[in-house]
């Protein structure tokens, strides 16, 4: 029997939101507080500015995008030059400004429209793209559940496993309201193992104050740490079109053009500029809520706001945040080494819904190229900003179509009758 799925609009009674929306939080947890970790600064104001990221995406996108903001890995180079010169106040300039860039990109697609990514990003490219986003997240998977470390320790291998295990086998073998929330099952049965193997200590817990209010501070401008920074737009940009079409195709609408891609930019880098104005870190559409959803088939924007009210509330509440901060890698590592490759198996499911020709060149060529650059480990420097990964293989993609489309208005191309 095939799972209900619950829609973006789909009202979800109280029994079952809760939970839903605990599941949602957990699963981007780990990686939203890792960046605060990597600069320097107290998680509590990043769950905060999550949280609200996130509300403020739903309000702008009239609550049809399913997406959890959560905190950007796009900016750790750049913001991580400015933080070790100047300090962290003067990274959260960059951001100011980089999300103000990214205003004024949603403002002019929305003078002139989205038409351009079905010419520069066609299912031959796109598809690769948005598996890249999974496949060069795994090796993240894999470090973060401690798999890649030169001495292993048993430990953090049974807790892997038992959390991808009920992961897995839960999605496939649960039934009724369980069959929904297998993510979050998982998530409880690893931090059950971990405690059983010794790797949970409570004593932060104990000491943690019952109410913690966040870490606020205001940005400061400085040209060379905006300059530092602001080629980082290129990354967000590329990032953000990717998932929104990856989330179009596991929810069945194309989200590009309804809300349209000019409200979901705004959301995503209004977001960001004020996350870097009051002390947090940049958001940005997350790749675990995607998987999250592709898991569960729960697209429901109730249960990301769900999500994102109770990240506000742990983010006031001391010992709450610091429980949740107790759990450790391999369960964070078990459920995203799952996630992570849900994302890669869609942007393979483009390729097959678009029913992509690879008796014609520019296809085969396409999407071999995307591969192979966004796997192959090379990178281009721009200032301080290091293109790589997806991102590079974005940005070849549109250059690539770009010409063919081009070569095809000057019938220079020998398989456009192929079309």
């Amino acid at each position: 029997m095939e799972r209900k799925i619950i829609q973006v609009e789909d009202k979800v009674p109280v029994n079952m939101l809760i939970p839903l929306s605990i599941q949602h939080m957990f699963a981007m947890f780990g990686a939203s507080v890792l960046v605060p970790f990597l600069f320097g600064i107290n998680p509590a104001i990043v769950l905060f500015m999550n949280g609200m990221g996130t509300l403020l995406f739903i309000l702008l996108t009239k609550a049809k995008a399913p997406a959890y903001l959560g905190s950007s890995f796009a900016f750790l180079a750049p913001a991580g030059i400015v933080i070790s010169q100047m300090g962290y106040e003067y990274a959260q300039g960059g951001f100011v400004v980089v999300g103000f860039l990214g205003c004024v990109l949603a403002f002019i697609i929305y003078k002139f429209g989205s038409d351009w990514i079905d010419v520069v990003l066609p299912p031959a490219a796109m598809g690769p793209v948005v598996a890249l986003i999974g496949l060069e997240l795994s090796g993240s998977a894999a470090s973060t559940a401690g798999l890649l470390d030169d001495v292993i320790n048993p430990k953090n291998v049974i807790v892997f496993l038992v959390t991808l295990g009920v992961a897995i086998f839960g999605n496939i073998m649960f039934r009724g309201f369980l069959s929904v929330i297998p993510i979050l099952i998982a998530v409880i049965a690893g931090y059950i193992a971990a405690i059983c193997c010794g790797m949970v200590n409570f004593g932060d817990v104990a000491a943690a104050p019952w109410f913690a209010l966040p870490h606020f501070q205001m940005a400061k401008f400085d040209i060379n740490a905006i300059l530092i920074i602001m080629p980082v737009i290129l990354v967000i940009v590329s990032e953000h079109i990717g998932h929104q079409v990856v989330t179009s195709k596991i929810v069945g609408r194309d989200l590009i053009k309804d809300p349209g891609l000019h409200r979901s930019l705004l959301g995503d880098n209004l977001s960001t500029m004020i996350s870097g104005l009051i002390g947090s870190v940049p958001t940005t559409t997350y790749g675990e809520n995607i998987g999250v959803m592709a898991v569960t088939k729960v697209y429901s924007v109730r249960v990301i706001a769900g999500a994102a009210i109770l990240s506000i509330i742990c983010s006031f509440v001391g010992k709450l945040s610091t429980l949740i901060q107790t759990i450790p890698g391999p369960v964070i590592g078990g459920i995203s080494f799952l996630l992570y490759g849900m994302i890669g198996a869609s942007g393979i499911r483009i390729l097959v819904d678009a029913n992509v020709d690879y008796g014609r060149s520019r296809n085969l060529i396409l999407t071999s190229v995307v591969f192979v650059t966004g796997l192959s480990g090379v990178a281009v420097q721009i200032g301080d900003v290091r293109l790589t990964g997806m991102v590079l293989a974005c940005i070849i993609a549109m250059l690539l179509s770009l010409i063919f489309h081009v070569l095809d208005k000057f019938n220079l191309t020998n398989d456009r009758d192929a079309e």
